[in-house]
Order: structure tokens, then C-alpha cells, then sequence
């Protein structure tokens, strides 16, 4: 049989046990090609750029379906 404990923990101890599980905001950068903001570390969906070299083709917005079609 596991151990039990003889009184109830506090409900201010166990935030303090779990004060550094928070989530964090995700952090956000400005792409130095376009200047729009995009996440640290991946291509930047406004114009495909990432480290200096485009990666990909950006979605162009005239391509695009509406729902409706």
C-alpha cells in the first residue's frame, strides 16, 4: 500500500508547487525581409522568407477561394 499523508496540503502550496507550469505568450519577432510580425524560428507566412533565403512561395491572396465557391 502507497503511503498517505496525514493532513490536507494547502491549496497555497500546491500553487506554489505548480507556479512555474504557467504557459508563456509565444514569442514574436519582426521579419527582417517584410517587417511584419511573425513566430522566433519559422518562416515568416507573409513572404516565405526564413534566415535570409525564401523557403517557400507565400499564399497569395488572389489564388485563394472564398468559402462560398
Amino acid at each position: 500500500m502507497a503511503p498517505l499523508t496525514k493532513r490536507k496540503y494547502s491549496s497555497a502550496r500546491q500553487g506554489e508547487r505548480r507556479a512555474h507550469l504557467a504557459l508563456l505568450p509565444v514569442a514574436l519577432v519582426e521579419c527582417p525581409q517584410c517587417h511584419k510580425t511573425k513566430r522566433a524560428h519559422t518562416v515568416c507566412p507573409e513572404c516565405g522568407y526564413y534566415n535570409g533565403a525564401q523557403v517557400i512561395k507565400p499564399d497569395s491572396k488572389k489564388n485563394k477561394k472564398s468559402p462560398g465557391q
